[in-house]
């Protein structure tokens, strides 16, 4: 046994060697850093906030944020997609203006990244394609099929609003963020002030998102000058009292994600106060850059935040099949608190939280067996490169 924990520490300290050898170093690791806190922000809230209640005969989906709005400052902690926006729109614009460099066309660009984006989903299709018609055989209702495959597929969302964002990624370079911010607060005063059709809020998950991700590509062009610092602070205090103003005056929801059966959802579609919301993690993230940095000179930290980056997407498309696998598999033994149980008390949020190293086992189970399809062939020594999670690169040889 002995022996064994001492192998497992040598291949542990031989893997931080390699990957600290293969990154470059002017490689800004703090990007990473933000990207994986944006990636395991969701995941985490995910776990957190969502319960699949087990009732005669048939599963649903509840939130603790229903039966206990204190909790909502879960939701600031976790609900973390600005941050991702933020970094692909600067990492789309360094990787486009390379590509240009480089010689290669927009669409051969464009060509490899929405490759690289989408070929772990098509893996994730598959599997619940398959499992759907398992279930159906096997005799689940239709309405609890419903459920579980709406949980599983309906964070691909942020994926297509991704790509769309990363298609337009030479014009959003000349585009300043007040315009889709503009675009989002008239939606609101419409849709909310004027007694506008609901339809018209989903005109906000385009614009909405376009804002941070406008926000990184001024980054990119700009880099790290004196007035990034000057520029998280304004977006931080701005934000934040923007969406304080909003919360408290406005009528907004104060839990940033959505919670089924809340009158109202700041999420879906994005409201102006998930738009100032994520200005402040925004402004956050930047006035962080030069402590990550420091940080992550580390080569154990940086180990950790490289690989996953190696695996993000991996990470993000099956997430919610693994909390699934875990209550279907836990439901043979019985209703299991923290898990079937209606999500309405203290007691369910101890008991989850006990339940979400379970989870982070069967989403291990997962990364093994469907990692590949996010990166086919490469190893432990090969990083994500700033262009994010949809496209990798060798950085060196080990």
């Amino acid at each position: 046994m002995r022996d064994r924990a001492f192998a497992v520490r040598e291949s542990a300290s031989l893997l931080v060697r390699r990957i600290e050898h293969a990154t470059p170093a002017d490689r800004d690791r703090a990007v990473d850093a933000l990207r994986a806190f944006a990636i395991l922000g969701v995941v985490l809230g995910h776990w957190l906030v969502t319960a699949l209640v087990f009732d005669s005969g048939t599963v649903r989906v509840a939130s603790p944020l229903l039966f206990r709005p204190r909790l909502a400052p879960i939701s600031w902690v976790f609900q973390t997609l600005a941050v991702f926006f933020l970094v692909g729109g600067r990492v789309a614009t360094k990787s486009h203006a390379s590509a240009r460099a480089r010689g290669a066309t927009y669409g051969q660009w464009l060509r490899g990244r929405l490759a690289r984006l989408f070929r772990p989903v098509a893996a994730v299709l598959a599997v619940w394609l398959l499992a759907a018609a398992a279930l159906l055989a096997a005799g689940v209702g239709v309405d609890t099929l419903h459920t579980l495959v709406k949980l599983v597929l309906s964070p691909l969302w942020f994926l297509l609003v991704l790509a769309a964002l990363t298609v337009a990624t030479p014009i959003v370079c000349r585009m300043h963020a007040l315009w889709p911010l503009a675009a989002v607060l008239y939606v609101d005063l419409y849709r909310f002030g004027f007694g506008g059709p609901e339809w018209t809020g989903w005109i906000n998950v385009g614009a909405g998102w376009l804002v941070p991700y406008c926000l990184g590509a001024l980054w990119a062009r700009r880099g790290d000058g004196t007035s990034l610092r000057a520029a998280g602070w304004a977006l931080l205090l701005g934000g934040a009292g923007a969406t304080a103003l909003l919360v408290l005056f406005a009528g907004y929801p104060a839990s940033m994600v959505g919670v089924p059966g809340a009158r109202m959802s700041n999420l879906n579609p994005p409201t102006a106060a998930a738009v100032t919301f994520g200005l402040a993690q925004c402004g956050a993230a930047l006035l962080l850059l030069g402590p990550l940095r420091r940080t992550l000179r580390r080569p154990v930290l940086w180990a950790v935040v490289a690989l996953v980056n190696l695996s993000a997407l991996t990470i993000f498309l099956w997430h919610q099949t693994s909390m699934i696998a875990v209550s279907c598999l836990g439901s043979l033994v019985g209703v299991l608190p923290g898990v079937h149980t209606v999500p309405d008390d203290g007691t369910w949020v101890a008991a989850r939280l006990g339940w979400l190293p379970v989870f982070a086992v069967m989403l291990a189970m997962c990364w093994t067996a469907f990692r590949t399809y996010e990166q086919p062939g490469r190893g432990a020594t090969h990083v994500v490169n700033e262009s994010g999670p949809a496209r990798g690169k060798e950085l060196r040889s080990a």
